[in-house]
C-alpha cells in the first residue's frame, strides 16, 4: 500500500489542537500496552516512536525508571505540544523525524515504544529494520498499531458507493510477523483485540477522525470532490449497522512484543 506521507504530516499537524480531545481510545491501548510487561524495570534510552500529543511519553516518563525518553514525531506541532506538556522534564529529547529514517546511532537505544503510530508508515520493512539496528541487543520493541477489520462498518458503506479507496487497509498479524522476522526481530509475540465504539451520527465519526488526523488514505482515492448523493448514499448504508440507537464502529488493534 501507498500512503501520502506529506499529507499524513499535514493532517496530523492540523489535529494537535483538537487530537486529545478525542484520542480516549488512544488512551486506553496506551495503558494496555504498557500494561503488557513490567514497564518498573527499564533502564537506558527508551524511544516513544510516534509520540503525538505525548500520552504514552508522559505514561513512560511517570512509571519507568530510565536514564532518558526520546520523543519522536513526523509532525513538529505534534512534537510541540508534547513539549509544552512535560515542560518540567529535563530527561527527554524531543526529535522529528520520519519513523522510515530514523536518526539513531546502532545499538543506542534499550527500548522502543510506539502506540497506535506505525499503520501510518509505507514500508514497515525500512521501519522495523531502522528499529532492529537501533535497539542494543535483547532490546524489544513493543507496540500498537490498527488491524485490518478497523471501520469495516465504513468501509462496507463505501463499497456500495464506488470502487475507490475511503478507508485506509491495515496489515494483518501475519503479515506483521513476516515484516518482523525479515528484519531479525525474534520472540515476537502478536494478540489481536477488537474495540467497539459508539457514535450518535455517521458524521460524528468521520468528524472524530477527522479531529485525530486520522483521515488520510491511501493512493486510489477519489480525488474529487465527494458528491452529496454519494455522501447521502454511504450513510445510508451505514445506518443499517445502528444498534440501540447508535452507529458502532469496529477497531481492530494488534498489541505485539518483540526482541532485537
Amino acid at each position: 500500500m501507498y500512503l501520502d506521507k506529506t499529507g499524513i504530516k499535514r493532517s496530523f499537524s492540523a489535529a494537535s489542537t483538537t487530537y486529545d480531545k478525542v484520542s480516549a481510545l488512544q488512551r486506553t491501548v496506551g495503558l494496555e500496552l504498557l500494561d503488557s510487561i513490567d514497564i518498573s524495570q527499564l533502564t537506558g534510552t527508551v524511544l516513544d516512536l510516534g509520540c503525538g500529543t505525548g500520552f504514552l511519553t508522559g505514561e513512560l516518563l511517570a512509571h519507568a525508571t530510565h536514564e532518558t525518553i526520546i520523543a519522536l514525531d513526523i509532525a513538529l506541532s505534534m512534537l510541540q505540544t508534547t513539549q509544552n506538556k512535560l515542560t518540567e522534564q529535563r530527561n527527554v529529547l524531543y526529535v522529528c523525524a520520519d519513523a522510515e529514517r530514523l536518526p539513531f546511532a546502532e545499538h543506542s537505544i534499550a527500548d522502543v515504544f510506539s502506540n497506535l503510530a506505525l499503520q501510518w508508515c509505507n514500508d514497515l520493512d525500512a521501519v522495523f529494520t531502522g528499529i532492529k539496528r537501533a535497539l542494543k541487543p535483547e532490546g524489544r520493541l513493543v507496540f500498537s498499531t490498527f488491524g485490518p477489520q478497523t471501520l469495516q462498518e465504513l468501509k462496507s458503506a463505501w463499497a456500495t458507493v464506488d470502487d475507490y479507496h475511503h478507508v485506509n487497509t491495515f496489515y494483518s498479524e501475519t503479515q506483521l510477523q513476516q515484516f518482523l522476522q525479515h528484519a531479525g526481530f525474534n520472540n515476537c509475540r502478536l494478540e489481536s483485540r477488537l474495540y467497539s465504539s459508539r457514535y450518535d451520527t455517521v458524521w460524528s465519526l468521520m468528524q472524530e477522525l477527522k479531529q485525530l488526523g486520522a483521515h488520510h488514505v491511501m493512493a486510489g482515492r477519489n480525488n474529487k470532490i465527494t458528491t452529496k448523493a454519494a455522501m447521502q448514499q454511504m450513510i445510508a448504508e451505514y445506518e443499517k449497522h445502528r444498534v440501540a440507537g447508535q452507529i458502532p464502529a469496529t477497531f481492530e488493534v494488534i498489541t505485539v512484543i518483540a526482541q532485537a
